[in-house]
């Protein structure tokens, strides 16, 4: 029998939820600080009773508020404000937990990369946890890929130069010279690993182990498949976990090529009196958290070895729960009955039965545990349903005219990736206007080996003397800031004629702008000079680590070309489309909160400046993707609530839209649009064409090896089917409307007005940040 701690009763008291029925017992709370404060404080009072206890803690994004929280309360421990948060959230310890006596294990780590590279978990556990927490260095196990014996005491650069490591060399015969000291040194690696898990093993295994859950269900880097009685080893990673990690090690290019050393879910559970907890938060986990905490033991779901832990644990926020069964059924059976909930038990029977709307009886209504609960069922219950959704198709399909529209985006390829299937219709509307503007610089997203090979190709058509303008008698004055629009003209034409060295020569155009900008050059050979000089900071740069200020902002003026491109597609003038490159936006690990004079104001401008009709924005849910489209909504809505304090806004319409991070449930949206296939395939050329940086997918969602636009174009299918089910096949393909037959795909997005909108940022607030 599972028995909650002080700490853990205290939230499972403030949750509501004290009976569940999950294989694994969980706690949950309402937002990601929560959930930092809860797991700090059960930290803390484990610490207590195991002075000098095994630990092993998580890296990554997830555990930012575990250590905010946890340095706050080992910092304020005696002052009024520590002791408050102790004692109204159940730890009950008087003495101040001392930490240098516990015995740290480094969970997992790419291999091979250096210790003192910012991106290696040995890095951060030596800043956050050694260092944050004040362990003791000499009582911790770390991974430390540069203090791994090799073949000849070599290094790994030398042994794995391209830092590739071939493990079909464990198992078939070394060829050459080269590879048989690769193969000495794997099994090296092998020994060491061994060595590590005897060490863990040594000190009576884990006994707090504090991890989160990857996108395919790995603990760890013990991805879907792995056996629950695996130890400490090196291996390989899926697509899912490789994808995850692109943002670590600059592009999937090379987290697809890494191996990683890791602890197994054996030395996770091997000691049965381990407190053993995975935290989970926001709605994107709610699929993996329903899998572990429901399903039977098995190697698809990694987290189900916990199950034969007494110490088990998730803590998970309530969007990381909503799919559980607990959760779905709190759902239907606390608060009112609402429309929602109808359309959801309708359209989740269809789909569950594979009957669709038009073919549902009574009686199938009658059996299914939700819809039985539909106030006044009865068939014409699902007549209301389908009739709604046909409203919100007419209402995709109506004609948009005399607006004024201004969409945003978080970053570069989110507006056209949400919304421009809709959007090239109100474009052909000449009496529109329409402005695009993302909010941040985007250079994240472009690859060292990207603007390398661009900087390369630029210096040599520099050097064939094919960048003419740079002859102009005043260029390096005030030429460069001028005929930015001709970059975008010229690029186009030659997508056109089908020239790949004019487009080349285009997009050289536009960074040799980008550079006499930004590095105020005077001259053609101070203009060679830089090139030189930034490709060589480049090539001394790991994959993965931060950029000097001055190249992340190149990087970022190519992103916003691609962008410029991808709407002069559809006839936007460069001028419409804006660049805000909000200071929040930093490329730190844990980034900024935006700031009103920084981050809202320059929004408010806009806004005041344009006077839109219609704003669109990226409208997803907790933790669904990026934290940038969670802080660029919240700016948004902040320079909204503003600029209704100086105009009546009651006529404001704001667009919600979602791509390819997460998706609309369809009882969520009001308005559904339908896409052809023509517009499929605009979309996706479009992508192609202009989105250079992101053609070969170095940051692809763990969906889909491949281009964005793809992916969205998959949704939009998806969406489709869905309703399908509840109109029938026959409504799409037989429908007197032309737009409606030719639609393969739908597009959903949810209007609100100006107080819905700031209602539902605020909840949205509340569940990130509490």
């Amino acid at each position: 029998m599972n028995t909650f701690t002080p700490v853990e009763q205290h939230f499972v008291r403030a949750s509501g939820v004290e009976t569940t029925s999950t294989r694994i017992p969980y706690v949950s709370v309402d937002n990601f600080p929560e959930l930092g404060k809860l797991t700090a404080l059960r930290f803390l009072e484990w610490v207590s009773e195991h002075p000098e206890g095994v630990v092993s803690l998580p890296t990554g994004k997830t555990p930012e508020h575990f250590i905010r929280w946890t340095r706050f309360l080992l910092d304020h421990w005696n002052e009024a404000k520590g002791r408050e948060v102790r004692e109204a959230h159940g730890l009950v310890v008087e003495s101040k937990p001392d930490l240098s006596g516990l015995h740290f294990v480094q969970i997992d780590e790419f291999y091979p990369i250096r210790s003192t590279q910012a991106n290696s978990f040995h890095h951060y556990v030596t800043e956050y946890y050694l260092g944050g927490f004040g362990l003791d260095p000499a009582r911790a196990l770390l991974i430390n890929c540069d203090a791994i014996a090799l073949a000849g005491g070599r290094h790994f650069s030398e042994v794995f130069p391209d830092s590739r490591v071939d493990l079909s060399l464990r198992y078939r015969s070394a060829r050459t010279a080269k590879e048989r000291e690769q193969q000495e040194s794997i099994f090296r690696i092998d020994d060491w690993c061994m060595d590590y898990e005897r060490a863990i093993r040594d000190r009576g295994g884990i006994g707090f182990f504090l991890g989160g859950i990857g996108p395919d269900g790995h603990i760890a880097f013990n991805t879907r498949g792995s056996d629950h009685y695996s130890t400490t080893r090196l291996t390989e990673t899926n697509f899912e976990t490789q994808a995850q990690a692109a943002g670590d090690l600059g592009g999937i290019e090379v987290s697809k090529n890494r191996l990683v050393i890791t602890i197994g879910l054996d030395t996770i559970t091997c000691n049965p009196d381990a407190v053993t907890i995975i935290f989970a938060a926001g709605e994107a986990k709610a699929g993996v958290v329903r899998d572990a905490l429901e399903e039977e033991r098995s190697v698809l779901y990694p987290a189900t070895a916990l199950q034969r832990l007494p110490g088990g644990r998730f803590y998970i926020t309530r969007s990381a729960g909503a799919r559980l069964r607990d959760s779905i059924e709190r759902y239907y059976r606390t608060g009112p009955w609402t429309p929602e909930k109808t359309e959801r038990a309708v359209i989740d029977l269809c789909r569950r039965i594979d009957t669709y709307g038009p073919n549902l009886e009574l009686s199938d209504l009658e059996q299914d545990p939700w819809c039985r609960m539909i106030p006044d069922l009865s068939l014409d219950t699902v007549g209301e349903v389908m009739d709604r959704f046909k409203a919100r198709i007419q209402r995709g399909l109506q004609p948009e005219e005399n607006q004024v529209f201004y969409h945003t985006g978080p970053h570069h390829d989110d507006i056209q990736l949400g919304l421009q299937p809709h959007i090239d219709r109100t474009l052909q509307t000449g009496d529109n206007t329409s402005f695009f503007s993302v909010l941040t610089s985007g250079f994240t997203a472009v690859t060292n080996d990207f603007i390398t090979n661009t900087l390369t190709s630029t210096r040599r058509l520099l050097d064939e003397g094919r960048i003419e303008m740079v002859e102009y008698p005043d260029f390096f004055e005030a030429g460069y800031r001028l005929k930015w629009d001709k970059d975008v003209y010229h690029f186009l034409m030659n997508v056109a004629s089908e020239n790949p060295e004019g487009r080349e020569r285009g997009l050289a155009h536009r960074v040799v702008r980008a550079v006499v900008d930004i590095w105020e050059v005077r001259d053609v050979d101070e203009l060679r000079a830089t090139l030189d000089e930034i490709l060589a900071v480049l090539a001394d740069s790991y994959d993965g680590q931060k950029n000097p200020p001055r190249i992340q902002k190149l990087k970022g003026m190519v992103r916003e070309f691609e962008e410029e491109l991808v709407w002069a597609h559809s006839g936007v003038q460069v001028k419409n489309v804006r660049h805000l490159r909000l200071g929040f936006y930093t490329g730190d690990l844990f980034t900024e909160t935006p700031e009103r004079r920084r981050d809202v104001e320059p929004i408010l401008e806009e806004f005041r400046r344009e006077q839109p009709t219609v704003i669109s924005l990226a409208l997803d849910p907790e933790g669904s993707g990026p934290d940038t489209h969670y802080k660029v909504l919240q700016a948004i809505a902040e320079a909204v609530r503003m600029w209704r304090e100086e105009r009546d806004l009651s006529e404001l319409r704001i667009w919600g839209y979602r791509n390819v991070w997460f998706r609309f449930a369809p009882s969520d949206a009001n308005v559904v649009v339908p896409v052809s296939l023509d517009a499929m395939n605009v979309v996706d050329q479009s992508f192609s064409d202009c989105y250079l940086s992101q053609v070969d997918a170095s940051f692809p969602s763990y969906e889909h090896d491949g281009r964005f636009s793809t992916l969205a174009k998959r949704i939009w299918v998806e969406q489709l089917q869905s309703i399908q089910y509840l109109l029938g096949k026959n409504y799409f393909y037989t429908n007197p409307d032309p737009r409606i037959r030719a639609s393969h795909g739908l597009l959903f997005f949810k209007e609100m007005n100006v107080d819905e909108f700031l209602t539902q940022a605020r909840a949205l607030e509340k569940a990130t940040e509490g």
